[in-house]
């Protein structure tokens, strides 16, 4: 019974994330509170922190693209991209995101996961670009389906890392299944297990442009089939404008 203690750490996550408390608060405090639980010294547990701080600190290098992304947005990206799809006459949200997903998949199946990602692709090229296409065919979206085009944007790309990195032998996430299979009495080699992974892939990736030809669709229900111009804001006279303030 004792060591059924050891969970109370699984209902403070729980409890602090239907209370939508900060995540990081609720998983420092599950964390004590699990160590607690199992018998550990108070400086242990702080040793454990620093120590899993320490194996995994690299992780904190993806923040140093942030910056990076701010100066680019600021210097105009989302906007010369979402220029570059309205001038292409066949371009939809769907084909947009559908391209996108093939070069996600395709890439993290030679194991470049980096290459894109939410906070370096989708958010700066990818959703802008997606609805551009929407909105020079249909003219002005409304917050809803901007939101819609966004959410299915951020999907392609966690779709496409998560089905494509398995076939790259390297990848934690073959050695993660490899290590579980063994663990239960399966064991394979990682050439298998990446060589699975592709029907699978194949399998995700149909799926999903399926969705994303029916978002399409959606869309053309949505507003009627009829393609309309995009609103432009006036021209703004900067002399004429510097002359009134």
């Amino acid at each position: 019974m004792p060591h059924l203690l050891t969970l109370i750490g699984v209902l403070v996550v729980i409890v602090g994330f239907a209370l939508k408390v900060n995540p990081l608060l609720v998983v420092t405090v599950a964390g004590i509170a699990t160590g607690f639980a199992g018998g550990l010294h108070p400086v242990a547990i702080v040793s454990e922190f620093g120590r899993a701080f320490t194996e995994n600190r690299y992780m904190g290098l993806v923040w140093l693209t942030l910056p990076v992304i701010g100066l680019l947005e600021r210097g105009g990206l989302k906007e010369r991209a979402q220029e570059l799809i309205s001038r292409i006459q066949s371009a939809t949200t769907g084909r947009v995101l559908l391209l996108y997903l093939a070069i996600r998949q395709l890439t993290a199946t030679i194991g470049l996961t980096s290459l894109g990602g939410q906070a370096q692709m989708v958010r700066p090229l990818i959703a802008p670009m997606a609805e551009a296409a929407a909105q020079a065919r249909f003219g002005t979206l409304p917050d809803k389906t901007r939101y819609l085009i966004r959410a299915h944007a951020a999907a392609v790309d966690n779709v496409g890392v998560f089905f494509g990195e398995d076939i790259f032998l390297a990848m934690g996430s073959v050695l993660l299944i490899k290590g579980v299979l063994d663990a239960n009495g399966i064991h394979l080699t990682p050439l298998h297990i990446a060589l699975w992974a592709i029907p699978t892939a194949v399998a995700v990736f149909i799926i999903h442009s399926v969705r994303l030809m029916l978002l399409d669709r959606r869309l053309r229900r949505q507003f009627g089939g009829r393609a309309q111009p995009a609103e432009t804001p006036p021209a703004v006279n900067l002399q004429n404008a510097g002359e009134d303030q």
